[in-house]
């Protein structure tokens, strides 16, 4: 009879110590999985900071390379030259692209 009681005694120890790890097991999963996701939202707010300004910069960069790359073609169309259609077809999708850039990555991070 003692024997069954410690026996009992000592399943019901091992019960509450897997008991105990388990529920400090899941949760530290849940608090580790709390902290990646703060993380992930910071790291968001933070690239959604830098868009508008990156946008506007690609977008006075564009505007020089467009005004330069339009002399070049006026000054060719002058002298003469042949490839000037090669030219402005080479430059108008430049300026495209440079104007299209900044509108894509806003619709893509939704500002």
């Amino acid at each position: 009879m003692k024997n069954n009681i410690k026996l009992i005694n000592k399943h019901q120890t091992i019960k509450k110590a897997l008991f105990s790890l388990a529920f400090v097991l899941v949760t530290n999963m849940l608090f580790a999985q709390t902290g990646g996701a703060g993380a992930i939202s910071s790291a968001t707010s933070d690239i959604e900071e830098y868009v508008e300004p990156v946008s506007n910069l690609v977008q006075m960069i564009g505007a020089i390379v467009g005004i330069v790359g339009g002399v070049r073609i006026y000054n060719k169309w002058n002298n003469g030259d042949q490839d000037v259609n090669k030219e402005l077809i080479g430059w108008g999708g430049a300026c495209i692209f440079l104007l299209l850039v900044p509108t894509v990555i806003q619709a893509f991070f939704g500002i």
